[in-house]
């Protein structure tokens, strides 16, 4: 069994660290927002969603007017990943506004209740407009990178199998880093990133200090956003195919990462989302020798809920989390 494991290795790596930068970056967006707001943006994987089809909207008019063919692969992803950071940041800015600001004081089951009702609506209005298009929902994007590589393992560690990845792994591990990076450059080292620091810890507190208060929360959901959008390009870029409905389970894999990593925590995303899609790739490589075929692959995605029960029980505030103790 442990040789048919280490057979698989190299392959779990590549896919779970392309497949855990996905996780990582959309936890980022529930875990500002929950920093700041302490809400639950259940609409945040819809926003990936919608980051996802815009993306391909782009390629297929590039497509369409001939451009693809003779621009730079690097430059098209450059422009698309700008446009539609920009619009979804923007549609993040716009929700915050409607939807949540003026329930900024109610129970926090309202605004919970608001998040899963803006992402059904995010749902349908996409699932609208795709088929009124294409005359189908699940939309297959332009490649714009294509080709494979090979990672010869077997010649260096005999027993074990070669892996082999598409080129657009490499982009999305690039990209998914570059954001990551940039944005806690952006929280720990400017101005903007110290006043969202200074709301998340004490939003009445900041207000006196002059620091306006709905303009750093519609920051936050602005870069939030925008970082979940661009993810949804790299999705697509990395699977090809998109539906409507990708935003559900993929963010609710997100949520698990950013409460293993310590809701409210950045780093913690980061490091949870990672966890998630290495220990999900493991799953689906070898389930089913690990429990005698009685479990397939298509059982991984209950990795991810085991995980977030057994955090909730065990470890509430997360691997790299704080406790907080209420007073009474």
């Amino acid at each position: 069994m442990l040789a048919q494991v280490l057979q698989t290795l190299p392959q779990v790596l590549i896919d779970g660290l392309s497949l855990g930068a996905v996780y990582a970056v959309i936890a980022i967006g529930y875990t500002m927002v929950y920093g700041i707001l302490e809400l639950i943006n259940f609409a945040h994987g819809e926003i990936f969603m919608t980051g996802a089809f815009i993306g391909t909207a782009i390629l297929l008019t590039f497509t369409g007017f001939g451009l693809l063919s003779f621009m730079p692969a690097i430059l098209v992803l450059v422009i698309v990943l700008l446009v539609t950071s920009i619009l979804t940041g923007l549609l993040g800015m716009g929700i915050e506004r409607i939807a949540y600001r003026p329930l900024r004081n109610a129970p926090k089951l309202i605004t919970l209740i608001t998040a899963i009702g803006v992402s059904f609506l995010l749902q349908d209005i996409v699932r609208f407009i795709t088929e009124l298009k294409q005359g189908n929902y699940i939309v297959t994007a332009p490649e714009i990178f294509s080709g494979q590589m090979k990672v010869k393992v077997s010649s260096i560690l005999p027993g074990i199998h070669d892996a082999s990845f598409k080129i657009t792994f490499l982009i999305v591990i690039a990209v998914a880093f570059f954001m990551m990076f940039g944005l806690n450059l952006f929280v720990n080292r400017t101005k903007y990133g110290m006043a969202i620091r200074a709301v998340a810890q004490d939003r009445e507190t900041a207000a006196l200090m002059s620091i306006n208060v709905n303009k750093v929360i519609s920051i936050t959901f602005f870069v939030g956003s925008a970082l979940g959008g661009a993810t949804g390009v790299l999705f697509t870029m990395q699977y090809g195919t998109i539906d409507p409905y990708i935003g559900f389970i993929l963010g609710i894999k997100a949520f698990t990462a950013a409460v293993l990593g310590g809701i409210g925590n950045i780093r913690g995303a980061m490091a949870g989302g990672m966890i998630i899609g290495m220990l999900e790739m493991f799953a689906a490589a070898n389930l089913s020798g690990l429990t005698g075929g009685i479990f397939g692959a298509e059982y991984k995605d209950v990795f991810a809920f085991i995980i977030l029960i057994v955090v909730l029980i065990f470890k509430p505030e997360g691997l790299f989390g704080k406790a907080i103790v209420e007073k009474v």
